[in-house]
């Protein structure tokens, strides 16, 4: 099978939808899939619901979407550094579901994993909990958490073979494997692509049962969220 496409526009086709629920991977904009989120603008798919750590900045990473209009929920942890999004939100024309960022990673973590819901000590007591079910365990009060379960997972990755087993850079791992394992389809953008075979098992971070379709994009921008610098 085949898993090598041409480009990222050819990698989303037949596959991404109005409507649909997608989980992208990345940390700010470290490990973001950058070609894919630009064919995803331009495939001018709308009504999205996203799942991701934060929405980029305004004119970078998922901030492009949010220029667009294209999505119409965000799924996130993190939501500074994005002027557009608080407006939007405060303008009541984006709707959030503000997750701890622990309970994002476990509730993909456990989507890809087959668990349906899980409990968890955080958020009880805060608007997070709120009109989710409470259960007692061992005299300690617990909120119940639904898992996500993507229709789509963008994800970016260092290195994958033509199989699509995958081995990240460092800290760009971040929420990528999660959101790979939970994503009914996953699609990843690579840096670099190599024979089967020629990753070593133990540097496979993760296997490619997991990788549907994988676009090579050999110079990504990898910008810089917010650069800091002093003289000497």
């Amino acid at each position: 099978m085949n898993k090598l496409f041409p480009s990222a526009a050819a990698a989303l086709d037949g596959v991404v939808r109005d409507g649909q629920l997608l989980a992208v991977g990345g940390f700010g904009l470290c490990g973001i899939p950058e070609a894919l989120i630009d064919a995803l603008r331009d495939s001018s798919a709308k009504n999205l619901t996203v799942i991701s750590n934060n929405a980029g900045v305004d004119d970078f990473g998922l901030g492009k979407l949010l220029q667009t209009r294209q999505i119409r929920k965000m799924i996130s942890s993190y939501v500074g550094e994005n002027k557009e999004f608080e407006r939007q939100y405060l303008n009541k024309e984006l709707e959030l579901e503000f997750t701890p960022q622990g309970t994002l990673a476990e509730k993909l973590r456990a989507g890809g994993a087959g668990i349906p819901a899980f409990f968890t000590k955080t958020g009880v007591g805060t608007i997070v909990a709120e009109g989710k079910e409470l259960r007692e365990f061992d005299g300690e009060t617990y909120v119940m958490e639904r898992s996500l379960v993507p229709d789509v997972a963008l994800v970016k990755a260092h290195v994958a073979d033509k199989s699509g087993n995958l081995r990240f850079n460092l800290t760009a791992r971040n929420f990528n494997p999660a959101c790979a394992m939970a994503g009914k389809v996953c699609i990843v953008e690579v840096e670099k692509v190599v024979e089967v075979g020629e990753l070593a098992p133990d540097d496979v971070h993760l296997p490619g049962i997991y990788v549907h379709r994988i676009v090579h994009n050999p110079n990504p921008e990898k910008r810089i969220e917010k650069r800091t610098t002093r003289s000497a």
